[in-house]
């Protein structure tokens, strides 16, 4: 019963780091980066599908991405759907190839997007905080159904009050790692 609950209170909370990473990953820095247009959608054929399923997404240079679509005719779409989206991009089309240069940062941006990525960094803490509410509370339900004893209980809590520590750590690192990214120049 403990290894179970430790077990799933562990996966869920290595869940909540991956999306935080997925979602600082969206986050732009100086660099150009392909994730950068991963969450953009674009309509194919009459469906909504995510840049990446529409078309190759590479790195030019440090400061510059190209978009290669799959048909041609997707092209101009394309070129709509990334100067729509909410990242501010304008991207240049020559034949089938598009790019798209990313404008350097400045520093009242950059402090908006520290910002944002504290935010982040909150609600990956705040999931994994719940994770360890619903565990602490499904050891609490196993001392009222007498299925185990109340030192096994503190002794799981302490397991799972460690383990909150270590995720809430790791989500710092990922944080202060991703300012010290974003305040470069």
């Amino acid at each position: 019963m403990l290894a179970e609950i430790k077990k799933n209170a562990d996966g869920r909370m290595q869940k909540s780091i991956t999306v935080l990473r997925a979602e600082l990953a969206k986050i732009r820095t100086g660099r150009a980066h392909p994730s950068l247009l991963e969450h953009i959608t674009v309509d194919y054929y009459g469906n909504e599908v995510p840049l990446n399923q529409a078309a190759s997404i590479s790195v030019d240079d440090a400061r510059t991405l190209s978009v290669v679509p799959w048909e041609k005719s997707m092209v101009a779409k394309i070129e709509k759907a990334i100067m729509t989206s909410d990242l501010g991009l304008n991207p240049n089309t020559s034949g089938n190839n598009i790019r798209v240069p990313l404008p350097a940062l400045t520093e009242q941006r950059r402090a908006e997007l520290a910002k944002v990525v504290h935010g982040e960094g909150e609600q990956a803490k705040v999931a994994i905080r719940n994770i360890r509410r619903d565990a602490n509370h499904e050891l609490k339900q196993l001392v009222k159904d007498k299925e185990i004893s109340e030192d096994e209980e503190r002794k799981g809590a302490s397991v799972i009050q460690q383990m909150t520590d270590k995720y809430v750590g790791q989500v710092d690192e990922l944080v202060a790692e991703k300012e010290k990214e974003l305040m470069e120049i």
